[in-house]
């Protein structure tokens, strides 16, 4: 069967998949036949996917996804999918201290501020998604403009450095400086330093947890909420355990995601051992993290796993709230920003990030 690109999606976080193969528009019955099924063999993979998230789903070409040989030009296809014309939600540059000290490269990053010069305010560091791979902090502005909506608090963007060009833990480094940069320049900002949040989706979900258990670990700044939607934790996913065919079909696959973890680890994903903090749901002691919201899809590739991270969370002692959408794929909430279940689930994610974040 025909994989279904990440074209929405992906270019919120960080491209538009320019890709072979023309869109295939029509029900269930139509895809089936394109994709040469029999429609009336039983079950395709359409059959568990929410029907109005399966019709935004349906308007999307195919293509082989992500992998190293169209990495290079689905990059060069960068661009916001979506995002809001709100003037008072319209990002700023600005770079951070990168890590390394004097002489280190400066990080650069977007900061979104719908109330400049408010005080005693919460603020959230934003990870773009992307596979490890893909994406930008300024083609990933419409997740980053909704935090600053709901919060009406400031948000920077982290515009880390994309692997395979850059292996762990490169990316984590730079996510860690912004977040030092953030608490020693809160009062500037007019930042609560105790209510400082981290929040990613997908890769960049990943990218948060690996930054909430390093800032545990060394104890320099405090994270007061973490939000990870439909997070990538666990490089493992894919390729020592493998999905049911109802599970992963759509948006980000298997392949890619052996592709994603393999290109940020420098080492095949799912290999015996892996760097220390750099897969999520490798790390043995998750006690003492912050306060989390994990959210995905049932037929989300990742769905198991973030299951899994809460469950470790909430015997961890970590208080928890985990959030799964029936039907929904992965970028669902992207793919059809309007629909039903996207517009319950940005709902639920934003009530957990203003409860963490004390509004």
């Amino acid at each position: 069967m025909g994989t279904f690109t990440r074209r929405g999606f992906v270019a919120s976080a960080g491209m538009t998949a320019l890709l072979a193969g023309g869109a295939m528009v029509g029900d269930a019955r139509t895809i089936a036949a394109a994709d040469n099924l029999d429609p009336y063999a039983g079950p395709t993979p359409y059959s568990y996917v929410d029907p109005e998230l399966a019709q935004a789903l349906m308007e999307f070409p195919t293509g082989s996804g992500v992998n190293a040989q169209n990495l290079a030009k689905l990059r060069a296809g960068d661009g916001n999918y979506s995002m809001s014309k709100a003037p008072e939600l319209q990002p700023r540059q600005a770079t951070v201290p990168g890590p390394g000290g004097a002489g280190a490269s400066e990080v650069p990053v977007l900061i979104f501020d719908p109330k400049p010069g408010a005080q005693n305010r919460p603020a959230t560091v934003y990870i773009h998604g992307g596979g490890y791979v893909v994406g930008r902090a300024d083609t990933n502005l419409q997740l980053a403009q909704d935090i600053a909506q709901a919060t009406q608090s400031m948000v920077v963007s982290v515009d880390y450095t994309l692997a395979p060009e850059a292996h762990f833990p490169k990316s984590l480094e730079q996510n860690y400086a912004a977040l030092a940069w953030l608490h020693q320049n809160a009062g500037q900002f007019g930042v609560d330093p105790a209510r400082i949040a981290i929040c990613g989706d997908s890769a960049g979900g990943g990218h948060a947890a690996m930054l909430a258990i390093a800032a545990r670990d060394r104890g320099e700044f405090e994270i007061a909420f973490q939000c990870l939607i439909y997070p990538m934790l666990d490089d493992r996913t894919g390729s020592t355990r493998r999905m049911p065919p109802t599970i992963g079909q759509f948006i980000w696959t298997e392949a890619e995601n052996r592709f994603g973890w393999s290109s940020l680890l420098g080492m095949p994903a799912g290999s015996p051992t892996v760097p220390p903090g750099s897969v999520p749901a490798r790390v043995e002691n998750l006690s003492l993290l912050p306060p989390t919201f994990i959210g995905v899809g049932s037929i989300d590739l990742f769905c198991a796993e973030d299951i899994d991270y809460a469950r470790r969370l909430i015997l961890s002692g970590v208080q928890t709230e985990m959030f799964v959408v029936p039907g929904a794929y992965h970028g669902f909430d992207v793919v059809a920003r309007d629909a039903r279940a996207s517009v319950e689930f940005r709902s639920v994610w934003q009530s957990a990030l203003r409860r963490g974040l004390g509004l």
